[in-house]
């Protein structure tokens, strides 16, 4: 019969070895988690941002951050409250995978995109930091 007390550093380690990790999936729903942002290679992040298309408005990417991010797909936008109406509520999603080490920033415009000359209702701006 195997001595359960031999397993339990064994288990100890495992358990303290995980605790240092840093989280595969990171997301950021506002700049002030951003003070730079600290990422690892190979970390997924999720941006979360509040958005209204129906009234014109959108997140337009101005620094994408492309030398250490790399997009997953395209925004993804829903309605959480599924209202339907005009002028609702929603929210604007996407996803990077962290490919390279260093620094860059990651830049938002909510804006109306005919309004060229128009400065933005919002920006996002976020330092991200790869070791």
């Amino acid at each position: 019969m195997p001595s359960y007390r031999s397993l339990l550093p064994l288990t100890l380690a495992l358990l303290a070895g995980c605790a240092g990790q840093s989280k595969p999936v990171v997301t950021l729903e506002d700049a002030s988690d951003c003070k730079p942002l600290k990422l690892h290679t190979g970390q997924e992040l999720v941006l979360i941002l509040p958005s209204n298309p129906t009234t014109g408005f959108r997140w337009e990417l101005r620094n994408a951050a492309n030398g250490l991010l790399r997009a997953l797909g395209p925004e993804v936008y829903s309605n959480p409250e599924d209202a339907g109406l005009v002028g609702s509520a929603g929210e604007s999603t996407w996803r990077f995978r962290v490919t390279a080490a260093g620094e860059d920033k990651l830049e938002l415009a909510y804006r109306r995109p005919w309004e060229a000359e128009v400065a933005p209702a919002q920006t996002f701006v976020c330092p991200i930091l790869v070791k």
